[in-house]
């Protein structure tokens, strides 16, 4: 009558006989050796999900690269038209660029960090 109001002791996990028991299955273990192959081949493969991931990265990378050119190009093409007749355009990019003066002006350099 003591044994009715104690709780049964649960069984301790057993790897090896769990492990017996699945290759006993044929059938299991025939789905496992078809699975796990085409699983690793669909995850990590030259079209698997890794492969896809890292091209998808890769191209919004690329797209990102092509925006910042594309906007560069622009900015580099209306430079230019100003460049072929604006005089004001010109004499801007000698100065800036180039360090040129007209006759008379006087040049003062500052040294930065004293």
């Amino acid at each position: 009558m003591d044994n009715l109001f104690y709780r049964k002791q649960k069984p301790r996990f057993d790897a090896k006989a769990i492990a017996k028991k699945l290759l006993k299955n044929k059938k299991l273990m025939f789905a496992l050796a078809l699975a796990l192959p085409l699983g690793a081949y669909l995850i990590f493969g030259n079209r698997g999900i890794l492969q896809r991931v890292r091209l998808q990265q890769q191209k919004s990378e690329l797209e990102v690269k092509i925006r910042q050119a594309e906007e560069e190009t622009k900015s580099l093409q209306s430079q230019s038209k100003a460049l072929d007749g604006d005089k004001k355009a010109i004499e801007k990019v000698a100065r800036e660029r180039y360090g040129m003066v007209r006759e008379g002006e006087k040049v003062y350099k500052v040294n930065k960090g004293q």
